[in-house]
């Protein structure tokens, strides 16, 4: 069974085309890993107007993205980004699980 999960990050102001930019050079070793680790459509949008990021994951397994934390992969990722993102101390972006309120297919 898929699930969907979604969670919003905070991007820091000013640096929408940096975070594209760096997304749209995604590692292949990390793109990798979302997949073999059972992460499929994953899509991030950006609100501009309060520079919150909204994400979107189906799961083929009951790990999300933000699961992956031990993942040395993962850890560089976040090391990398962390200067542009709102970040806990570990450089993990500060993310908030959202509910689901309405699906449709």
């Amino acid at each position: 069974m898929k699930n969907i999960v979604s969670f919003k990050m905070k991007l820091k102001p000013g640096f929408k085309e940096e975070y594209k930019r760096r997304h749209d050079l995604i590692w292949p070793e990390l793109s990798a890993l979302l997949s073999n680790s059972g992460i499929s459509n994953y899509s991030i949008f950006l609100d501009e107007e309060t520079n919150i990021l909204f994400a979107v994951q189906t799961l083929s397994g009951n790990n999300s993205s933000q699961d992956l934390r031990k993942n040395e992969i993962v850890k560089k990722w976040w090391a990398y980004m962390a200067d542009i993102m709102d970040t806990n101390d570990d450089n993990s972006p500060v993310s908030k699980p959202l509910d689901i309120v309405f699906h449709m297919e």
